[in-house]
């Protein structure tokens, strides 16, 4: 009974995960609909079966003030994947003003990049166009929906359409 379920809003908009037993609970209530099950695999108890649920949708709106994904050092990482955005490196990482604090840049998602220590020494104070350093990828704020993703880590197929990355 081990794994995930995307559950879907009323409107097929993505929400949140939960576990196995929580979407089959959910569905056995009445309060949310299988969309999509696991092929060949089914929970069992004495007296009936269900098929093993992958994503389930509620079954009545639920309103979700818009969600914010707070800035925070992982959250920066994540993003970026764990890679420095100067050279691709995989260690000794760090969070790297892309306009130095020090030239009025503030701590937000478009001006935070993940840097391994070496990349964030010899920019040191300059901007990447300074230092002539061009990031691989330009910092962007994520959506709630990209943190689903990155939480789960394994991205079923089923999901990809309800998570906007087919």
């Amino acid at each position: 009974m081990k794994g995930h379920v995307l559950v879907l809003n009323n409107d097929y908009r993505a929400l949140t995960t939960c576990s196995v037993e929580r979407a089959i609970v959910l569905v056995f209530l009445q309060k949310a609909e299988l969309v999509e099950s696991v092929p060949d695999r089914y929970f069992r108890s004495p007296t009936v079966q269900f098929p093993f649920p992958s994503i389930v949708r509620l079954r009545a709106y639920v309103h979700v003030p818009y969600k914010r994904v707070m800035i925070s050092r992982k959250n920066i990482l994540r993003r970026d994947r764990f890679r420095c955005q100067y050279c691709g490196r995989r260690d000794l990482l760090t969070v790297d003003h892309v306009l130095p604090r020090s030239r009025g840049g503030r701590d937000t998602w478009e001006n935070l990049a993940t840097a391994c220590t070496p990349c964030n020494n010899r920019k040191g104070d300059r901007t990447p166009e300074e230092a002539n350093m061009p990031l691989a990828r330009a910092p962007y704020r994520p959506s709630h929906v990209m943190f689903i993703r990155d939480y789960i880590g394994i991205l079923h197929e089923a999901w990809k359409p309800y998570l906007f990355l087919k």
